[in-house]
Parts: C-alpha cells; sequence; structure tokens
C-alpha cells in the first residue's frame, strides 16, 4: 500500500526519482584473494538475504575479474545481476539498471528482471496539480478511486514490484507557483524480503515549461490542464452537455482544481462523462468539458479536452505497431496547426535515436498517423503467463510514451503525452512432456516445460490418486524445478516402473510396455490462475521373467500346465475370478516340480464360463445350450435350428454345440445403423405323436445373434428371366402437402399474397381454403378434422373451436358456414378441396375486448372416399350456445397466419401411413 504525506519544502531538484530501501546492515569484508572463493560468499550472503555483504562480495569479484580478465561469462553476469538487486534495494535505481545491462553485454543468453520481487518504487514525472487538502487529515491512503482522482497510477511486473507515478499537478502535491513541487509519500513494502516497517520518501522537482494546454494519459486517468479562478459551474460532452456543479464533479470522482496559474481537470477511463470517437481509425477516448468562473461583473468559460487512445494498435508474430493520429480532431481549437516536435521513450524515460535504434524501436510520422514500432521481447518489456481455456499461454507487455507538442495559432501550444500500457494477444505455448531415461534404467525421467518463471507446479495425479508436490517427494518421486539462464523454467521427477501407478502389459513373450497415465495441476502468479496438462508415458523393457502357459481338455477336465523356470519368479495364478490358493489345491488337484505348475480344472467346476455364442469373420458362427436347472427338460440331442436338418456337431448328456454359417439353417438378415444382424433360434423337437401336447414353460428356445459391421461394398451383377405376374397394391408411405389459404371473397378466385397481417372488421366475413397439393388419387378426400383460432395475451394463449370432429362448434353462436366445393378451370378434384365462412372477432378477458392478432388453425385426415371410418363419415350434432367467450364489439383486429411464406396458412408435410388416419398440422 502507499500513503501520501504533504513533505516539507525541499530545495533538491530532480525530473526522475527512483525510490527504495536498504533492508540489511553493514558487516566485515573478508579479503580473500580466490576469486571463486569471493564468489561463493557473495552468492551465500545474497542468497540468505545479507544484501549489503553480497553487494561487497560481488563488488570485489567483479574488480577481480575486470583486472584479470579470466572470468567466466555466466559467472560475471549472475554477479551484474545480483548486485544490481541489491542496489535496486538501496534506492539506487539507475545504478541498478547499469548493472544489469552489464549482465546482459557480459552474456548475452543471461537474461534479468528490471525489477527485483516483493520492492514498492516511486517514479514522478512533470504534469502538475497543487496539494489539495480535501480529506482534512495529514495521511491518506492511496484507494485506486483515489489515484484516478488525484492523479496517481500503479502498477506491478510479474516479480512483483510496484512503481507508482503521479503527476507533479497531483492533489497531495504542494506547488509553489507552478514551478516548485514538494513530494512525499509514506510507503509500506511487502514481500518475502521485506518488513511491515515505514518509509517516508520526499522529493523536491522544478518544472516550468508549461504549455498553454498540457494533456496527459497514463493507464487509469486522463488529464488536462490549460492557462488561466472561482469555478461556479461545468458542462461535460458525451457528447450531449451535461452541466454539474463543482462538488457533484468531485463527489462523481472527477479531479478539479486550479493552481496559481492552470486549471486542472482529471477523468478515469470509465466516466461515464466521456466518450468514445473514431479518429482516423484510432479509438481514442475523449474527455470534454466546458468550464465556467464566475466573478463579480463577469463569467469567463475555458474548454477542456483530453484525448487518449484505447485502440490503433496491431499485432505480428515479432512486432507492435501503434498508430497515433497526428491531428486530433477533437483538440483542435484553430484551424491553423502545426506540429512541432514528437518524442518517443518507454517505461517512462525517454530514448534518443541511439538507444531506439539499438532496441530496435522506431517512429514515423505521416500525414494522419504517428507510428511507432517494437519488437516483440524487447528488454523493456516482459512476458507473462496466462491461462486460457485450461491452456498455457504468453503474453509481452511493455508500456511506450510518446510526447506531441504542436502550435494552434499564434501561440497556442498543446503538450500531449501518452504512456499507454500494451499486452500481446495470448500465445498458446504446447506443453512438451518426455522421458530422458536411457533404455536400460527402470524408471520413467520425466520432464514437463517450459514455463515462463511465474508458473508454479501446484499437485501430481497419478492412477493412484492425487498428491502435492512435498507429499510426491516423500513417496521418493524427486520432483525438482529447473530454472535456466533465460528465465524459462521445467519440472522433472522420477517414477519407478515397480511403482503402484504404473501400469503394466505383456506386448510380446519378453516385452513388456509400461504405462503412466499422469495430470499435472499448475499454477500462475499472482493471478492465482490454475490449468493442468495431461499426457501419457510409455516405455518397453525386456521381461527377464518369462511365464509360459499351455493346456490340453478331454470330456470331462481342463489340463493346464504353467513353466516359471528356476529363479524363484514373483507371480501369482488366478482362476477364473480367484487366486489359485492354498485352499484350491486339492479342488483343483495342484501339484509343484518346482519348473512347472499343474492345475486340473473340471468342465463343472464354478470358475468355468461356457462361450454360448461366437461369431467368426468368415461368416461362420457357434452356439452352445447347456442344460441347466431352469431347463431340467431340455434333451441336448433333440435340440435344434429353425431349420430342423440343422443338428448340433456336438453333443452330450449336458450340452449341445452348434456350428453353422450366417447363410443357412434359415438364419434371418437385417440391416440397422450400417450393422448386419443375423439371427437363429435353437430349440427342442417334440417326439413324435406329441404334437398334441400342450406346450408349457419347460420347452427350450434360445436366441443366437451376430453383429457384422460391412467394411467394404461390392458390385454384383446378375439377370433374371422376366416372369408373368398379376400386378397388386402394396401399402407405401410418401408425403402430401396441404396449404390454407384465405381468399378476398366469397368467389375463392383471388387470395391474400402478400398482405401480412390481415386486417378486417368485427363480423366481416372470411373465406378460408384448404387444398390437399400434388395428389391426382380421386379417391382421396380431405377431411377437416379440427380447427381453432388462437390468441397470445401477455404470454397467455387464449384459444376459441371452430370445428370439433369434422363439425362445427356446437356451443359457438357465430358458426362457421362449410362451403361446397365444384370442379372448375382451378379445382380439377372437389373432394381435394374445403372451405368454410366464418365471421371476424375477437377475443374478450375480463369483459374487455383484446386487440391481438388471431391465428387460425386446422387438423386434417386424408380418408379413403369408400372408407366408413367414423372420422371420415361424422354425422354432425344440432348446434347450440351457452358460455360464449368471444365477442363482437365494434373493433378492428389482425389476422395473422403461422407461416413462414406471408400470411397464407400451409401445411408442412407428413407421411401417409394408412387411409384415414394421417394428420397434417397447420
Amino acid at each position: 500500500m502507499a500513503l501520501i504525506k504533504p513533505p516539507p519544502n525541499k530545495n533538491t531538484h530532480e525530473e526522475n526519482i527512483a525510490c527504495c530501501c536498504q533492508l540489511t546492515h553493514m558487516e566485515g569484508q573478508k579479503d580473500l584473494l580466490d576469486k571463486q572463493a569471493v564468489l561463493n560468499e557473495a552468492n551465500n550472503a545474497f542468497n540468505n538475504k545479507h544484501f549489503t555483504r553480497a553487494e561487497e562480495f560481488y563488488t570485489e569479484f567483479i574488480n577481480i575479474c575486470t583486472t584479470s580478465g579470466d572470468c567466466d561469462s555466466n559467472d560475471l553476469a549472475i554477479a551484474y545481476n545480483n548486485r544490481g538487486q541489491v542496489k535496486y534495494f538501496r534506492v539506487d535505481f539507475y545504478d541498478a539498471m547499469d548493472d544489469y545491462s552489464a549482465a546482459i553485454k557480459v552474456n548475452r543468453h543471461f537474461e534479468v528482471p528490471y525489477y527485483n520481487r516483493g520492492v514498492l518504487c516511486l517514479l514522478v514525472f512533470a504534469g502538475g496539480y497543487k496539494a489539495l487538502s480535501q480529506h482534512g487529515s495529514e495521511i491518506v491512503t492511496l484507494t485506486a478511486a483515489l489515484a484516478s482522482q488525484c492523479g496517481y497510477s500503479v502498477e506491478s511486473d510479474p516479480w512483483g514490484n510496484t512503481r507508482l507515478h503521479t503527476s507533479l499537478l497531483s492533489c497531495f502535491t504542494q506547488n509553489h507557483g507552478d514551478a516548485v513541487f514538494n513530494i512525499g509519500l509514506r510507503l509500506r513494502l511487502h514481500g518475502d524480503q521485506m518488513s511491515d516497517d515505514l518509509f517516508e520518501v520526499e522529493k523536491t522537482c522544478e518544472y516550468n515549461q508549461w504549455a498553454s494546454r498540457e494533456i496527459l494519459c497514463k493507464r487509469n486517468f486522463m488529464e488536462v490542464s490549460t492557462t488561466l479562478s472561482n469555478i461556479w459551474r461545468m458542462v461535460f460532452y458525451t457528447p450531449k452537455e451535461k452541466p454539474m456543479m463543482l462538488t457533484e464533479a468531485q463527489e462523481a470522482g472527477y479531479g478539479v482544481s486550479i493552481t496559481p496559474t492552470r486549471l486542472v481537470l482529471r477523468s478515469p477511463y470509465n466516466a461515464p462523462e466521456t466518450y468514445i470517437e473514431n479518429i482516423n481509425g484510432v479509438q481514442m477516448k475523449i474527455f470534454k468539458v466546458s468550464t465556467y468562473f464566475k466573478q463579480a461583473w463577469s463569467v469567463t468559460i475555458i474548454d477542456s479536452a483530453a484525448a487518449c487512445p484505447i485502440g490503433g494498435l496491431s499485432f505480428t508474430d515479432e512486432l507492435i505497431t501503434w498508430y497515433m493520429p497526428h491531428y486530433i480532431t477533437s483538440l483542435m481549437t484553430d484551424p491553423i496547426h502545426q506540429m512541432l516536435e514528437n518524442y518517443m521513450g518507454v517505461n517512462g524515460k525517454w530514448l534518443s535515436e541511439v538507444e531506439m535504434m539499438d532496441r530496435g524501436y522506431s517512429m514515423m510520422v505521416t500525414e494522419q498517423h504517428v507510428i511507432v514500432s517494437l519488437p516483440i521481447g524487447g528488454p523493456d518489456g516482459y512476458y507473462k503467463s496466462s491461462v486460457l481455456d485450461n491452456e498455457y499461454h504468453i503474453t509481452y507487455t511493455i508500456e511506450p510514451m510518446l510526447e506531441m507538442l504542436w502550435l494552434q495559432g499564434k501561440s497556442e501550444l498543446t503538450r500531449h503525452r501518452l504512456d499507454y500500457p500494451i499486452v500481446t494477444p495470448p500465445e498458446r505455448r504446447p506443453l512438451h512432456v518426455t522421458d530422458s531415461a536411457f533404455a536400460e534404467a527402470e524408471s520413467f525421467q520425466i520432464t514437463l516445460g517450459s514455463f515462463l518463471f511465474d508458473v508454479e507446479l501446484l499437485n501430481i495425479t497419478l492412477a493412484t490418486g492425487v498428491m502435492t508436490v512435498e507429499q510426491a517427494n516423500g513417496r521418493g518421486y524427486n520432483v525438482q524445478e529447473h530454472v535456466f539462464p533465460n528465465g524459462s523454467k521445467t519440472f522433472s521427477m522420477d517414477i519407478p516402473f515397480s511403482d503402484p501407478a504404473v501400469l503394466k502389459t505383456s506386448v510380446s513373450p519378453r516385452n513388456v510396455l509400461y504405462s503412466l497415465p499422469v495430470t499435472f495441476g499448475l499454477l500462475v502468479l499472482p493471478e492465482m490462475a490454475f490449468f493442468s496438462h495431461s499426457a501419457l508415458v510409455e516405455a518397453t523393457r525386456e521381461d527377464i521373467t518369462v511365464i509360459s502357459m499351455s493346456g490340453v481338455c478331454d470330456d470331462r477336465n481342463f489340463y493346464i500346465l504353467i513353466g516359471h523356470g528356476e529363479n524363484g519368479v514373483n507371480f501369482h495364478v488366478t482362476v477364473g475370478t480367484r487366486d489359485l490358493s492354498a485352499d484350491l489345491f486339492s479342488e483343483y488337484d495342484v501339484t509343484d516340480n518346482g519348473t512347472h505348475i499343474n492345475v486340473t480344472v473340471p468342465f463343472l467346476a464354478q470358475d468355468v464360463v461356457f462361450e454360448k455364442a461366437k461369431c467368426f469373420a468368415n461368416g461362420s458362427m457357434t452356439a452352445l445350450a447347456v442344460k441347466v436347472k431352469a431347463a431340467e427338460k431340455m434333451i441336448p440331442s433333440q435340440l435344434t435350428l429353425k431349420d430342423p436338418s440343422c443338428k448340433p456337431t456336438f453333443i452330450n448328456t449336458r450340452f449341445a454345440f452348434f456350428s453353422f454359417n450366417a447363410s443357412s439353417c434359415q438364419t434371418s438378415r437385417t440391416f440397422h445403423d450400417g450393422i448386419m444382424t443375423y439371427q437363429n433360434t435353437i430349440t427342442m423337437n417334440r417326439k413324435p405323436g406329441s404334437q398334441n401336447a400342450t406346450r408349457d414353460s419347460s420347452d427350450y428356445s434360445v436366441l443366437v445373434v451376430c453383429n457384422y459391421k460391412p467394411t467394404k461394398t461390392l458390385t454384383m451383377t446378375f439377370s433374371a428371366e422376366p416372369q408373368a405376374s398379376t400386378l397388386q397394391s402394396v401399402p407405401g408411405f410418401g408425403e402430401l402437402p396441404v396449404r390454407m389459404r384465405l381468399a378476398r371473397d366469397a368467389s375463392y378466385n383471388d387470395f391474400y399474397m402478400t398482405e401480412v397481417p390481415v386486417v378486417q372488421y368485427l363480423k366481416h366475413p372470411l373465406y378460408f381454403e384448404v387444398e390437399l397439393l400434388q395428389s391426382t388419387d380421386p379417391q382421396i378426400v380431405l377431411v377437416l378434422e379440427n380447427c381453432w383460432a388462437s390468441t397470445n395475451h401477455g404470454g397467455t394463449v387464449l384459444k376459441w373451436d371452430l370445428v370439433v370432429n369434422g363439425c362445427a362448434n356446437p356451443d359457438d353462436p357465430y358458426q362457421i358456414t362449410f362451403t361446397p366445393v365444384m370442379s372448375d378451370a382451378r379445382v380439377q378434384y372437389p373432394t381435394h378441396v374445403r372451405r368454410f365462412q366464418i365471421q371476424m372477432f375477437t377475443f374478450i378477458k375480463d369483459n374487455m375486448p383484446l386487440r391481438d392478432q388471431i391465428l387460425v388453425q386446422c387438423e386434417t385426415v386424408l380418408c379413403d372416399a369408400h372408407q366408413t371410418d367414423s372420422v371420415c363419415n361424422s354425422t354432425c350434432p344440432v348446434s347450440k350456445a351457452e358460455n360464449v367467450k368471444r365477442g363482437v364489439n365494434a373493433v378492428s383486429v389482425k389476422v395473422a397466419s403461422h407461416t413462414d411464406n406471408g400470411w397464407s396458412l400451409s401445411a408442412p408435410t407428413g407421411r401417409i401411413k394408412s387411409p384415414c388416419v394421417h394428420r397434417l398440422m397447420f
């Protein structure tokens, strides 16, 4: 956390400040001549957090190496790097950067972080605001909302470091005439190497190169200050005008203040009074305010505007391109303007042309854009791990800076500074699990990687369960983390083949396949994003413990011989589902002569299983029928297949064995979902003379089924002699469409086609026609079985029957009228057409007429002209009227269909299953 404290006046001035702290006390330095001993002492002191001592030894080692010139480059890079981290602890930010740069120069493959874990640092930049003690206390906690309102920006890097940027015009800066600024912070540091002590940071800066308008874009706020006191009211543009009083603007989270010479306005990016504008193809967030200053006899209006980018980025595999509009129309107040200066930097520090070239950066100015190009993976950014859909990804983050200075009119200068944090889209990084064990090794030596520094191994899941890294090491798996000079890491572990989690499979008489399914649980810090990676690791080894097995059988027993050699092989035998223990030795007559085991298993033993049916690729089938207590009357010699001539190929008093071809013995064949199914039945033929005997449950029947999946289709040619035969009518299935239309008048010659929905007055006649299409069979009769009208009112469906069971609704006082159909030029088969007429109506609910659209639907039946089915030949009862629920009030309503083609009601097609039962819904 950071606490802000207004500091006393200081006379020292510096534009950039880096503030950290010294964590350890001075200890004596040993005078060691051996450079390796000096390096060891330095590393030990550094690892034990004796940083002052470590710095002295690293300095001594570097001096020895510089003098002798024969040090290992990696050792020298480590010395520079670790000494840089120690200096960073001690506030010496730029000296630390020099050491880090030296480490990279000594060893190009040695990449180091720019900030060490757990340190909170402050960078102050010119930008101005005077102290505003509106909170009424000397120490104020810097919250996220207060930071955006008062001009503070906080960011953290992946190593846990925090940088705090503050505008010189921030709320708690002591402002002396907009020229000298006193800044004070009280920092509370966190992390492994930090205590909870408070550290005070105070600094005085000078800045007097103010432009007429200063615009500052940070990651969490936009700031604009203009040359100028008594603020009366403000008008925000969204872009519509929205007036506010000063107190209302401050309560809404806006920073509003005046200095001796300037008006300062500040807004978060997500403030409701900001808006987005597309300028030259770049999305910009606009903050625009008119401020009214009220004096004794006059009112002064100052227009202020800030524009900050939220887009304008493009990415390739190797390059980031940032497009910034050259001229922003929302900021221009004069048609005459001229760009004076463009500067580029990164991470809050300006870069010279030489520095930009060395780092691969470029800035190009076109008529519409200032284009900044940044190589992905450059030294001023960093990579970060991320998780997307349980897969490992990485991103690259960098914060370039751009400053533009332009002139409007003759003397109005605008300085526009932008700090733009950029994160590349997540890039998937496939993970690899490798087994680095040599051919004769008796264990899996697994390596998982590679990862960035911010990934930790959380747990490991094997076939035996989930375990933490500590538990895995307790089992002897030797789980380790390996960190490489470039900052990447891998994880490794060693699991012996004898571990219970390893699966063993014999792939040949002398080889065994060892398999290890493993899932790694991983965690990305500090986001605590969990993901996992699963793999199957396999290794084949020669099995030196060869077991042989053979067997024969007679009509009573199985005789099994197991050879195990003379080496005392550790194995066990399973018979059926039971282990061959001493309890079964007498039952199965087990003998062991030291090299072989003999086992005798009777056919009737409980561990014997009969395979009742087997299917072979050559199209043959076998089946076994066994006599059991449930079929005591079954006689194996009397069993046959469907074809009585197909008898068992082997029988005795207990079972019968059949073997036959799938195309014989009346075996049936069916096809379903690409599968051929062959079926036959084993039954018991009754003796002659018993045909009239009553069949009971003692009869024996076994279904034999084989399923085959065809692997290819063969084309066969054949010819057949024509045979004279009589034509027969066979029922079939087909589709017949039916449509429903609304005619304009009783002639039924003109129909509504595109006027959807149809609007009519109440009691006006509506003429409906239902027609069977695509049929030329005069024996088919179309019957209206049920018709009804419905409406949807507020989610409730109201319904009124018009036709019920082929007749007009007897409960309807305004019954429909069926119109006879005659043959004419349009109607060829009158039995295929049905017409009826109703009066326009509306539904009534709670004695109030409804104005909702009405759907008219019908259910039809296709009948045989000679059919006497009750539905096809119904007798209609005499009508009666009661409990009427529809009205004839003088209102107009809409009539709508429920089809896809305009207003007309057409039926979906269906299958004719049998005469007089097929129904089509409208």
